[in-house]
């Protein structure tokens, strides 16, 4: 199964698990009915953006639009599960051209998740961050290349070994100003209390 069909089967399981209608969805996250009607019936690819929105608006995390991945790989039904290489999703926003791969398994009951991201260079990436009073953190540690972040009004440089620990409270601009891509690791957790 292609990762756009895995999008538009799992935007389909949230919001029915959770009893919205797509006008709903739509009234929740800013993105058109249209748009959702489009993604759920695999004839769009979502951007990272319109992802972030729909996130959002189902009250869960990005990685969360990703997975359950496939229940045939034997090691994600253990206690203890394991997502191999070939088993972790990878997706690629049409619009930057950034990709990212869900390392957490899909089966883990864990309040962190771990993805990994190759952005290109010259890209850049603006995510709104309203998960109303629920408590989301997120660090951001940097394997090759370099990174602008602007959060809300502040702005960081990030180079190779850097981790930079944050508050997802407000929008968030992610920008590659060098001439190689750069890939690093993101870790989130929603704070449930």
């Amino acid at each position: 199964m292609d990762i756009n069909e895995r999008l538009a089967r799992r935007l389909t399981a949230l919001r029915e698990e959770r009893g919205i209608t797509i006008e709903e969805l739509a009234n929740r996250s800013g993105v058109s009915r249209a748009m959702i009607s489009r993604i759920e019936r695999v004839e769009s690819s979502p951007t990272a953006t319109v992802l972030n929105k729909l996130s959002i608006g189902l009250g869960t995390l990005l990685p969360n639009l990703f997975g359950p991945e496939s229940y045939a790989e034997p090691r994600l039904q253990q206690r203890d599960p394991v997502a191999s290489r070939k088993g972790q999703p990878e997706w690629r926003d049409p619009d930057s051209g950034y990709r990212r791969r869900t390392l957490t398994p899909s089966t883990a009951n864990q309040m962190l998740q771990l993805s990994e991201i190759h952005f290109p260079p010259g890209a850049r990436v603006t995510f709104e961050n309203a998960f109303g009073g629920t408590q989301v953190q997120q660090q951001i540690w940097m394997l090759e290349g370099n990174m602008e972040l602007r959060l809300g009004e502040e702005l960081s440089h990030l180079k190779p070994g850097d981790c930079m620990a944050m508050a997802l409270d407000r929008p968030i601009t992610f920008h590659n100003p060098g001439r190689k891509e750069a890939r690093y690791i993101v870790a989130i957790v929603r704070n449930t209390r």
